[in-house]
């Protein structure tokens, strides 16, 4: 069974493959539909952006934790 498996993933690729050729070649005319045997994939997420006040937000909070631990530390010693 994974070998009919894997041969109809072989047959689907090859058959994207076609299609894409036939759109690259310029005849327009997508081959025959490809059957996909897996799971469609999930769409990306938009990479979130942070503002410049808030990367310094961020980093002075970081700062203090770091500040704390150190003097923590030291108290320790």
């Amino acid at each position: 069974m994974a070998i009919d498996s894997i041969v109809a993933q072989i047959d689907a690729e090859i058959a994207r493959l076609t299609q894409v050729r036939a759109l690259l070649s310029g005849t327009g005319k997508p081959a025959a539909k490809a059957v996909t045997t897996s799971a469609p994939k999930a769409p990306r997420r938009k990479k979130r952006v942070l503002s410049a006040d808030a990367r310094k937000r961020i980093a002075e909070a970081q700062r203090k934790r770091w500040a704390a631990q150190k003097a923590k530390t030291a108290k320790a010693k």
